[in-house]
């Protein structure tokens, strides 16, 4: 477990599940990691095995965010079997604070591909999604500075209105939180394409912090270049959006800024997980500029959150990533935010300053995006969500 620091509250809801892949043992597409269980069977003519991992795009955000060292709480839905123990172990070994409210009486949500002896699959899915009774009033009390939602959580009913719902409330709360999305669409889920577009348009004129992969952007947007794509969606509201775009690294956008981030060269194992890894960064860089917000009031991202909140020499933008290091060391953030001023109010200046546009410049978005494109990097070189810790990816 990383070690962790009080600092700006994280509070990610959305589904966790168990990714099943069962095959013929010969198959050369199988891509089970990061496993959980592994059984094996054969016959004289088909050998055949079934591999188990956690999975869901919203834990693993939270995993990534755990092992950077944030402090952060999970609304999810875990059923009372097997599969549940794995997901809270899971969780729990990083240090990922489970809401009590995630425990349900229905059993744990899967996916299950059947691999065939070329490789191909088919994909069977017995997902689940809801929010418990009483929510937004778990939400309300909780006061996060932060709140993520996304991926099939988004889009699933009965849960994703409910989202929609909480979101709502939360925006017309005394503090409103930071909401960052990101749809990680699903279209062999999520089919109707009509009624998927407008739930992220509801949901995207909620947020203030929007990631999706190029692949998302095409789906929701048909035709249209990723250029315009962003101009979409900022136009929804968001104040920063960020469009990942596997090796070839990442763009982020504000109303008057836009740059293209190069991707880090690295041996890839798989892409698992390597998207969640992106955000999990985005948010932690978006926390500990909070964190410097509240340490010094006034302040904006003009900070160095690594001198736990120190004003920099220049007026904007100038937090040091170390060439696309950590922007902001968890381990020596000073940060004073306290959860009895609720809400995004220890962080303030820096909220209104992102959603007023000005909270980063050119360069402010090249480090914020370097340092979530290193994180996914480190995730995509090795098997399964495996995202790394901020020890992995901090300057030398």
């Amino acid at each position: 477990m990383a070690e962790q620091n009080a600092g700006t509250r994280i509070l990610v809801i959305g589904e966790s599940l168990v990714d099943v892949v069962e095959g013929d043992a010969s198959a050369s597409g199988s891509n089970a990691a990061s496993t959980s269980t592994s059984t094996s069977t054969s016959t004289a003519s088909s050998p055949s095995t079934s591999t188990e991992h956690v999975g869901g795009s919203p834990l693993n955000i939270a995993y990534g965010l755990a092992r950077l060292g944030r402090p952060v709480e999970l609304l999810t839905a875990i059923g009372p079997d097997a599969r549940g123990t794995a997901i809270t172990e899971h969780l729990d070994a990083a240090g990922v604070a489970v809401l009590p409210a995630s425990n349900r009486t229905e059993p744990t949500s899967t996916a299950t591909a059947r691999l065939r002896a070329d490789g191909s699959a088919d994909y069977v899915f017995d997902l689940r999604w809801s929010l418990p009774i009483g929510s937004i009033e778990l939400a309300e009390e909780l006061e996060p500075a932060i709140v993520h939602t996304g991926s099939i959580a988004a889009f699933l009913e009965p849960g994703g209105a409910a989202i929609v719902e909480l979101l709502s409330a939360l925006a017309g709360s005394e503090h409103p939180p930071l909401v960052t999305f990101d749809p990680n669409m699903r279209p062999s889920i999520i089919t109707d394409h009509a009624s998927a577009f407008e739930r992220f348009t509801a949901i995207a004129a909620l947020t203030d912090v929007l990631k999706l992969s190029d692949e998302d952007a095409e789906w929701l947007f048909p035709n249209a270049s990723v250029d315009e794509a962003l101009d979409r969606i900022l136009a929804l509201g968001p104040a920063l959006v960020a469009v990942t775009r596997g090796g070839d690294g990442a763009i982020l956008a504000t109303a008057r800024d836009r740059v293209a981030v190069p991707g880090v060269r690295v041996e890839v194992a798989d892409t698992i997980g390597a998207g969640d890894s992106f955000m999990s960064a985005l948010i932690f860089s978006l926390a500990a500029l909070l964190d410097a917000s509240a340490s010094t009031p006034g302040a904006t991202s003009a900070d160095d959150p690594s001198r736990g909140g120190a004003p920099a020499e220049a007026s904007t933008s100038t937090w040091d990533a170390s060439g696309g290091g950590a922007p902001a060391d968890a381990s020596t953030s000073t940060s004073t935010w306290d959860a009895s001023r609720g809400g995004a109010s220890g962080g303030g200046a820096f909220v209104d300053a992102l959603r007023s546009g000005t909270a980063f410049d050119a360069a402010g978005l090249d480090r914020l995006g370097a340092f979530s494109v290193r994180c996914a990097a480190v995730t995509v070189s090795r098997a399964g969500a495996n995202p790394p810790t901020l020890a992995e990816v901090a300057p030398a």
